[in-house]
């Protein structure tokens, strides 16, 4: 089910010229220069504070504290009820001609987006990247492995993951640096010690989880949807060269751990749900095959990488869909959660890098340059085969309704700082 009426508009000046028409609404955490950090919702060129919201004749009905918090998980550890109750409310006083529109309340309680600075939106307590595209899988095997490679033998029947630090996970602007590690020269003939030399960029959805479950209790797949309070863009940061030399046995660390960056604004289910588009899969375990004929379903929205070196002009480098992941994140709740693994409140679930089967679509610099050796050309003639200091990375994505409104996610903007080393040299 979705909660959208393409013929409601809003009186909020830009509302139908940005991500954030009334049908979107997506939740932030923002400052001023005049006060500390708030909840709200973006609107147009605007966002809605809704603690002082709360202080006005217009105040939603929900409890107390949930607005009196400078981050999500209060609001978002309430359930999909108090969600959609809350979204539908504010939908109503943002709508064309309410009583709110033109109110002294209004030109309170609306802050210019211009104005702000966007924090990270949750306390995230775990971080959990999955590895769902297939088209993303099997290249990076052949890339890595040659003719050796091919997806393992447990692709087709549960989702791969491993467990990435939620303590460096950053808000969209956040710079990062180079990071060091060990890694194998490029003839193998040695092992190195220094600043990554295959920083790459990987395009993921991210999903944020609501209420959580309890431990020894696993999260069944009909109600796994209920855990989701809404969804991010999610760039996972990756040394490539670090990440190959110390992935096997046990997986990334080093290689990952330095910086996960995340989109500002969480897009609820309610406004992504129109997107829906069925998954294919083979039959799979009862745990993650859903009841009555249902069948998987990600967003048939479109997601974008631009990069662009210091000085240089910004290029389109990837277009792709989370329709290209395997598993839904339903079925990934259900997976987390079937060993008895508990889920908290601002965990955050990553899709994975979202590859498809074409040349255009491939959402990272592995497998657009082949590792390293066919570099990408950019515009003005400048060539990239991983990124280099002071190189921007910017995400983007959005769905379009039937009426042309966009419900989209805002940006996901990364800069690539030198290493310590190089800094200090």
């Amino acid at each position: 089910m979705h909660l959208i009426d393409e013929s409601r508009a809003s009186f909020v000046s830009g509302s139908l010229n940005t991500d954030f028409p009334l049908q979107n609404l997506p939740y932030g955490v923002f400052s001023t220069s005049s006060t500390g950090r708030r909840i709200g919702v973006a609107i147009g060129d605007f966002v809605l504070d809704i603690a002082a919201l709360q202080a006005t004749e217009f105040a939603v009905e929900a409890p107390a504290h949930l607005f009196a918090q400078t981050t999500l998980n209060a609001l978002a550890g309430e359930g999909r009820g108090t969600w959609t109750r809350i979204r539908r409310q504010l939908a109503d006083l943002l709508e064309q001609g309410s009583s709110f529109s033109g109110s002294a309340a209004a030109n309170i309680c609306l802050v210019p987006r211009a104005s702000i600075t966007l924090h990270l939106p949750f306390d995230i307590g775990g971080f959990t990247d999955f590895y769902c595209s297939e088209h993303h899988a099997s290249r990076c095997s052949r890339i890595i492995r040659g003719s050796a490679g091919g997806l393992p033998p447990q692709w087709q029947h549960l989702p791969i993951a491993y467990n990435g630090r939620a303590s460096s996970v950053v808000v969209s602007g956040t710079p990062l640096r180079r990071p060091h590690g060990q890694s194998l020269t490029r003839d193998g003939s040695s092992v190195r010690w220094g600043p990554t030399q295959a920083l790459d960029f990987e395009l993921e959805l991210g999903a944020f989880v609501g209420p959580g479950s309890a431990l020894g209790k696993p999260v069944p797949l009909a109600l796994a949807g209920e855990q989701i309070f809404g969804y991010v863009l999610l760039n996972d940061w990756s040394a490539r060269d670090i990440q190959r030399f110390e992935s096997a046995p046990l997986g990334p660390f080093q290689g990952k751990a330095f910086g996960t960056s995340i989109s500002a604004w969480v897009v609820t289910p309610d406004a992504l749900n129109y997107f829906r588009s069925p998954v294919e899969q083979p039959a799979v375990a009862s745990y993650l095959t859903f009841d009555h004929g249902g069948s998987a379903t990600n967003f048939d929205i479109s997601l974008s990488v631009s990069l662009q070196p210091k000085g240089g002009t910004r290029s389109i480098v990837a277009k792709t869909s989370p329709t290209f992941m395997s598993w839904s994140f339903e079925q990934l709740i259900a997976h987390h959660t079937i060993g008895g693994c508990n889920l908290r409140t601002g965990d955050l679930i990553g899709s994975g890098t979202l590859s498809g089967p074409k040349p255009e679509q491939r959402a990272c610099l592995l497998e657009m340059t082949f590792d390293g050796t066919q570099p990408l050309l950019l515009a003005d003639g400048v060539h990239r085969a991983y990124l280099e200091d002071f190189d921007s990375v910017t995400f983007t994505g959005a769905g379009t309704t039937k009426s042309g409104q966009r419900i989209g996610f805002g940006s996901l903007e990364g800069l690539v700082l030198p290493s310590f080393q190089t800094e200090h040299q």
